[in-house]
């Protein structure tokens, strides 16, 4: 099992938690956990990320194909249940629409495929104008959790030297 992370754990990681300039520690250790297989995405993420023009896109380009995988013919069976899911759930067809071409339906599919732990941002809600990756993960039997719990269960440390 290893924990799938979702594009606003990188987002908000750079943009307010652990910036690249005052907290590498959390990107070094995400590289080690990509080296031992605790941690990793899929390529739609790192596409989001690679898109824009910063430090993070950077880091994200230089990590293609190693922290970020793309689909297998597990995660592609995994995409017709979370489909068929999402099409029944009673969903505004907009919201279908709008999650069935973004990076969430895969990130969701490719941990019910090989039981991987989602982590995100999101939270659960009940609107029917967009599917989050809670209620999907829910739907699925996938384990969903904040990055905050993963860092915790991990046991991560982030300490300063002398």
């Amino acid at each position: 099992m290893a924990y799938l992370l979702d594009t606003n754990v990188f987002i908000q990681a750079k943009n307010l938690h652990y910036g690249f300039d005052f907290c590498p520690a959390f990107w070094e250790w995400i590289d080690a956990a990509v080296a031992d297989g605790t941690v990793l995405s899929i390529d739609k993420v790192g596409d989001e990320l690679t898109g824009g023009q910063d430090d993070l896109a950077t880091w994200a380009h230089q990590r293609m194909g190693s922290l970020f995988v793309g689909a297998d013919p597990q995660t592609v069976a995994s995409l017709q249940s979370l489909s068929a899911w999402a099409n029944g759930a009673a969903f505004d067809p907009a919201a279908v629409s709008t999650f069935l071409q973004v990076a969430d339906y895969y990130l969701v599919a490719q941990a019910h495929a090989h039981g991987h732990t989602v982590v995100t941002h999101e939270v659960i809600d009940n609107s029917k104008k967009r599917i989050k990756i809670p209620s999907a993960c829910l739907a699925l039997n996938v384990r969903c959790v904040n990055p905050f719990q993963m860092l915790r269960a991990e046991q991560v440390r982030f300490v300063l030297g002398s």
